[in-house]
């Protein structure tokens, strides 16, 4: 069964506040037995416009990944992220 992968590109208005999200969705990406495999870290835009926070995480299946995505714990999570953040996510499945 293909992985499930949640990439995400964020924007960070208030890293104060931004550092409570992390805190939480840390605990939630491990209650989903989630795996960080991109979390920061050097970028560089070679096409179409750049945010400075660039995520990957990589869950068992498609099916885990949205199910944290969708969970309580990350629902808290996303609740102190939004307001000081602008961002994108999506969940794709990976290759086999």
């Amino acid at each position: 069964m293909p992985k499930g992968y949640i990439i995400g590109r964020v924007t960070v208005n208030d890293p104060v506040i931004y550092a409570e999200y992390a805190k939480l969705s840390t605990e939630a990406i491990r209650t989903y037995g989630g795996k960080p495999i991109v979390r920061g870290g050097q970028y560089t835009a070679v096409q179409g416009e750049a945010r400075a926070r660039n995520v990957v995480l990589e869950f068992e299946s498609y099916a885990r990944a949205l199910e944290f995505y969708h969970s309580p714990e990350y629902t808290l999570a996303k609740a102190v992220r939004t307001p000081v953040s602008i961002g994108e996510f999506v969940v794709v499945e990976g290759a086999e």
